[in-house]
C-alpha cells in the first residue's frame, strides 16, 4: 500500500476538520455496508444466544438494542475524538459461544457472566497491557491475520454466482467499470444496481418488514462461581482474541494508529452498562471497519473518519428498532449481502496481502499466519485469528533463531 494512503491525522488537521464537510456519499455508504455487515452475519447467531439464555421476545429485542446502541455510541464518541474511522462492534464468536453454553443458566447468572467480562475488558484497557502486548506485534503478521480474516468474503463473493447467476455478475460488472470511470462511487453504484436486480427479480420482500422500537428489558445480575469461569472467562478470552486482535490490525493496516487503551477500556465500559440489558460484550470491529478505513470510503484517509461517524448513526437506528432487525435483513437476498460485502472488502484484502508479503525476512512467517487464520479453526473455542498470530509468532522465533545461529 502506498504511503500517501496511509496517514494518520495530525491534531492540528483534525481540529480544522468539519464533518460535513468531510462527508460524502462513499463515506455515507460505506457506513451503511459496514452495519450491514455486522447485523447480517451475526443477528440470527445474537437471537440463539439469546434464547439459549431463556429470553423472551421483548428481552431479545432489549438485548439487539443494547448491542446496538452501545456499538452506535462508542463508535461515534472514538470518531470523533480521534478523528479515525474507529468502528467498535459486539462479539459474533461471544455470541456463539453464549449459544451453546447459556443453556440451562438462569437470565440473571448469565447477565452477571457479561458484566465479569466486561469488567476483565476495562481492566485490561485501563491498564495499557493489551496496548502494550499490540506495540510488539510485527505489522507483516497483523495485514497477514487481517487478510486471512477477509479472506472467506472474498471467496463467498465467487460462490454466490454458482447459486444465482445474474445478481452477483451485475455487481461485479458494476464494480469493474465504476472502480475504472467514478472510484469514489464505486460500491455506491454497486448497491444500488443490487438492489434494481434484486427488486426486477423479485428477490426483495420489503412487505416483511414491520418497524417498531424496542424496549430496554433490565436483568438484575446474580452471580455464580461456576458461571464467572465457565461463561464469563471465555467470553472475555474470545473477545480479546477473536475481535480485539484483529480490530486492531485493521487500524494499523490501514496506517491508522489510535490509543489503543482508552478504546478497549472504553468498550469494557459501555460493556459495563449494558449489560443488564443484554450487551453481552463490545470491543473494536475487524471486518465491518475495514469497510471505511480503506479507499472506497474516501480517497482521504483524514475524511475517513467520517465513515466511522455514519455507522455510528446507523448503529444507533438499528439498535432502536432492534425488534424489527432480523426481519429487515430476512427482506434482502442473502446474495445480494454476500456480494457487497466481499466486493466492499476487496482492496483491504489486497492491500493486506501485499503488505504482509512485501518483506521477504517475514514472509513464510505471514504467510503460515494467513493460512492458519483463513483456516477457520478454533481449538479451546478461540478463533483461527488468534492460532494464526501464535503460528506466526513461532515461526518468525525460529527463523530468527536460526539467523542468529548462522551468523555466529
Amino acid at each position: 500500500m502506498s504511503t500517501s494512503s496511509r496517514p494518520t491525522p495530525s491534531p492540528a488537521t483534525a481540529e480544522r476538520s468539519s464533518l460535513w464537510r468531510d462527508s460524502s456519499l462513499s463515506t455515507l455508504t460505506a457506513g451503511f455496508i459496514a452495519v450491514l455487515i455486522g447485523y447480517s452475519s451475526s443477528a440470527a447467531i445474537i437471537v440463539q444466544a439469546a434464547e439459549a439464555a431463556g429470553a423472551s421476545q421483548a428481552e431479545i429485542g432489549s438485548w439487539l438494542w443494547a448491542l446496538g446502541i452501545g456499538s452506535g455510541i462508542t463508535t461515534l464518541v472514538f470518531s470523533l475524538r480521534y478523528r479515525m474511522p474507529l468502528l467498535t462492534a459486539w462479539s459474533t464468536p461471544g455470541a456463539a459461544l453464549l449459544a451453546t453454553s447459556l443453556p440451562g443458566l438462569p437470565m440473571s447468572e448469565a447477565i452477571g457472566a457479561f458484566l465479569f467480562s466486561s469488567l476483565l475488558i476495562t481492566l485490561c484497557g485501563v491498564t495499557g497491557l493489551f496496548e502494550r502486548l499490540m506495540h510488539r506485534l510485527p505489522r507483516a503478521l497483523a495485514s497477514a491475520m487481517l487478510a486471512g480474516v477477509l479472506l472467506r468474503f472474498g471467496l463467498d463473493l465467487v460462490m454466490t454466482v454458482e447459486h444465482r447467476l445474474v445478481l452477483p455478475l451485475a455487481m461485479g460488472l458494476t464494480y469493474l467499470v465504476a472502480k475504472r470511470l467514478w472510484p469514489r462511487y464505486a460500491i455506491p453504484l454497486v448497491l444500488a444496481v443490487g438492489g434494481l436486480v434484486a427488486q426486477a427479480q423479485g428477490l426483495l420482500d420489503l412487505g416483511a418488514i414491520t418497524p417498531a422500537l424496542a424496549v430496554p428489558a433490565y436483568t438484575a445480575p446474580s452471580f455464580d462461581l461456576g458461571t464467572l469461569i465457565g461463561v464469563g472467562i471465555p467470553l472475555f478470552v474470545v473477545t480479546m482474541a477473536s475481535q480485539n486482535l484483529p480490530g486492531v490490525a485493521a487500524l494499523r493496516a490501514a496506517g491508522y494508529q489510535p490509543p489503543i487503551s482508552p478504546l478497549v477500556g472504553g468498550t469494557g465500559l459501555a460493556g459495563l452498562a449494558l449489560a443488564p440489558f443484554g450487551g453481552f460484550a463490545l470491543n473494536l470491529a475487524a471486518i465491518s471497519a475495514a469497510v471505511c478505513q480503506g479507499p472506497e470510503a474516501h480517497h482521504d484517509p483524514r475524511r475517513r473518519y467520517a465513515a466511522g461517524v455514519a455507522a455510528g448513526g446507523f448503529y444507533l437506528l438499528l439498535g432502536l428498532f432492534g425488534a424489527t432487525v432480523s426481519s429487515l435483513f430476512a427482506a434482502l437476498p442473502g446474495e445480494l449481502v454476500v456480494a457487497i460485502a466481499g466486493l466492499a472488502l476487496l482492496p483491504t484484502l489486497g492491500a493486506s496481502l501485499a503488505d504482509a508479503l512485501g518483506d521477504v525476512s517475514q514472509r513464510d512467517a505471514a504467510l503460515l499466519t494467513f493460512l492458519v487464520t483463513a483456516s477457520g479453526i478454533a481449538p479451546g473455542g478461540i478463533g483461527s485469528a488468534f492460532w494464526g498470530l501464535v503460528a506466526g509468532l513461532v515461526a518468525l522465533a525460529i527463523g530468527r533463531w536460526r539467523a542468529a545461529g548462522n551468523v555466529a
